[in-house]
């Protein structure tokens, strides 16, 4: 009775660990799949994103991208690499990033709004880029997010002064030159012609 005991709790902890491997390989793999769409989505005129191979399985052996000790991505450095391109909104999958520096390259387009799906964010650094349309309210949301830069883009709108905004300084979001502020998100004077 025993040995069949010991083996049935041996089988157990077999299928605990096979299923936390499983669950940490589909959160690096759907990770990866989140970084491919930014890579798919940039010209890398210095092919600083040669070491993005979608077959690895696990994203954190790409150069300018850290990850913590469970494997899950945390820091996105992709700053002064003349990249061009847009921002996918599939970033906003990155549930554990707390770092997206982007800044110094020809990023154009729209900030996704998904991003906002990032709760665990503490910095993000968009700056000198050529982003366009409004900051998303959904930013104003994520309660970690304590630096923001999007200064020398081209948005528009009005500057976010509630929620995780209320304390970022005005200058990080200078030289845009159809941005108004501060006023808060939500009322009539946002910018509808944005």
């Amino acid at each position: 009775m025993r040995v069949h005991v010991e083996v049935a709790a041996c089988a157990l902890a077999l299928v605990v660990v096979a299923l936390t491997l499983f669950a940490s390989f589909a959160s690096s793999n759907s990770e990866g799949d989140a970084l491919y769409a930014l890579r798919r989505g940039l010209s890398d005129p210095e092919n600083v994103l040669q070491s993005w191979d979608r077959t690895l399985v696990n994203p954190c052996t790409w150069f300018h991208i850290t990850c913590n000790q469970d494997n899950r991505v945390t820091r996105l450095e992709l700053y002064k690499n003349d990249i061009q391109g847009t921002i996918p909104a599939e970033l906003g999958n990155l549930k554990n990033l707390i770092s997206l520096d982007l800044y110094n390259n020809n990023i154009s387009g729209s900030i996704p709004p998904a991003l906002g799906k990032m709760k665990s964010l503490v910095f993000l650094r968009l700056n000198n880029n050529k982003l366009s349309g409004r900051i998303p309210r959904e930013l104003a949301e994520v309660s970690s997010l304590k630096v923001v830069d999007v200064s020398n883009n081209n948005l528009c709108g009005t500057i976010p002064t509630t929620g995780s905004f209320e304390h970022i300084p005005l200058n990080n979001f200078e030289n845009n030159p159809r941005l108004e502020g501060p006023e808060l998100l939500g009322l009539a004077s946002y910018d509808t012609n944005c």
